[in-house]
């Protein structure tokens, strides 16, 4: 496939289009987590139980992770910008609804169109990116930008959320991205010029279909428990024909040679251990907070204010160390903070010292912020050019499956003593992925599947 040739932009174009495409990411990846600290009031006004506010969050990370890939070879095909203005439109649109919704079930419905919508923005935004920034180091700083604003995002919303549970009703979270949306679509269309692929990827119905039922089915096995049997059969058996269908495709939704670099492969992994141990942590201090200790949405999300604070210092210096540096030391220092922040909360109850719950926040704050900007380095790093957009969309991918199965997982074993263990272990796969992914063998096994995939091609 021939790399995609763009009219050159100046640097301060450059770096319009890059602020522009992060907004975007700023509202998606806020909404992930804005909704966490409304649960409660959600479930009280809608007559929700635990595995209704479990899909609440849930229907949105999986329709999302399902559709990304599909909507990046779709803007490759129709145009980025076109895409990306249509999901901006559709994800305020959908928020706008959500704020509206009568019963939790509608609620769910909304939250899946706004999924939809934010499929259209994350990989398209990164497609923009990887194709704007063409030299190697402005790429990767501009990347490690792109990870830190996403992992900021996430950490802003239960403050912000806190803040406007508490000055009007839940309702009002889904508020925050209607002006945000707006002024997106405005400056997208004065400022990122029009691109597509020269050799858009082929559509992949099977693909993309078996893909959504892997993940809706087990996501229900973990959360319905009547559905256990049938829905892990039915995840299984769209894995194992994801696995045999795929490869025999020209072009796959989901190329398995990619998992032959030991960088992607691990990054993968590490944005599902990652984004499972935040998701599962939102959803259980959410939970905790307000429930056990009593604390009122402003008050659970003040709480988290060091957390936030955390990542919003050290997501923006990981992206400079790996843009300098390399992935490595973020995802060490990732891994030991996240493993230790959950191994803090193992014994949490009513009366854990707030000393201690504030020390535990700031330590998982600290390796949250570290981690985002390293994954999609470490996924596109060695790939061509022209698949290091489908990289970035599989990097994003595993992040909202991480995500998903967090809150799905801890759900289910709440008052079992075991949520936070299990979220322990995540932190310690991200420092064993962490220093696996970083390796000269790695880095060499990066090179032979770049050389494989399209050997005449640039690499990222």
């Amino acid at each position: 496939m021939r790399s995609e040739v763009t009219t050159p932009l100046s640097r301060h174009r450059r770096i319009g289009v890059l602020l522009i495409c992060c907004l975007s990411l700023f509202i998606v990846g806020l909404d992930i987590t804005i909704v966490n600290v409304a649960l409660p009031s959600i479930g009280r006004e809608l007559h929700a139980g635990v595995s209704g506010l479990q899909w609440t969050v849930d229907a949105y990370t999986v329709v999302m992770a399902s559709l990304l890939m599909f909507s990046g070879s779709i803007a490759d095909r129709f145009g980025r910008r076109r895409v990306f203005v249509t999901g901006l439109a559709v994800f305020s649109i959908a928020s706008l609804l959500c704020s509206l919704a009568p019963s939790v079930e509608l609620l769910v419905a909304f939250r899946v169109l706004q999924a939809v919508g934010g499929s259209m923005l994350n990989p398209v935004a990164m497609s923009i990116i990887t194709n704007t920034f063409t030299d190697p180091r402005e790429r990767a700083q501009a990347v490690g930008v792109w990870g830190a604003v996403f992992g900021i995002s996430m950490a802003l919303g239960p403050i912000v959320g806190g803040a406007a549970v508490s000055s009007a009703d839940w309702r009002s979270i889904f508020w925050v991205n209607l002006p945000v949306g707006l002024a997106a679509i405005l400056l997208t269309l004065r400022f990122v010029p029009e691109s597509r692929a020269p050799q858009p990827r082929r559509f992949d119905p099977v693909g993309q279909t078996l893909v959504i039922v892997l993940l809706a089915a087990a996501t229900f096995a973990i959360i319905e428990p009547a559905g256990r049997v049938a829905g892990f059969a039915a995840a299984a058996a769209a894995l194992i024909a994801l696995l045999r269908y795929e490869p025999r495709r020209p072009e796959p939704l989901v190329d398995v040679r990619f998992f032959r670099s030991i960088p992607f492969a691990s990054a993968i992994l590490i944005s599902v251990s990652a984004f499972a141990a935040f998701g599962g942590f939102l959803f259980l201090n959410t939970l905790y907070l307000q429930d056990e200790r009593g604390l009122s949405p402003l008050q659970a999300g003040l709480v988290t204010v060091p957390m936030a604070l955390m990542t919003v210092i050290a997501s923006p210096l990981s992206g400079r160390i790996v843009g300098r540096r390399g992935p490595r030391i973020p995802l060490l220092i990732a891994g030991v903070c996240l493993t230790t922040a959950c191994a803090m909360l193992t014994a949490l109850d009513a009366a854990t010292p707030i000393g201690w719950l504030l020390a535990a926040y700031v330590i998982f704050g600290l390796g949250f912020g570290f981690v985002n900007a390293p994954i999609t380095n470490a996924a596109v790093s060695g790939m061509p050019r022209a698949q290091a957009g489908v990289a970035a969309a599989i990097a994003t991918t595993s992040r909202q499956v991480g995500q998903t199965l967090g809150v799905a997982v801890v759900g289910a074993l709440v008052a079992s003593g075991a949520e936070w263990w299990t979220l322990t272990a995540c932190g310690g796969a991200v420092l064993v992925l962490g220093i696996m992914a970083t390796t000269s063998r790695a880095t060499a096994s990066a090179r032979r599947t770049a050389a494989t995939l399209n050997p005449e091609a640039l690499v990222a």
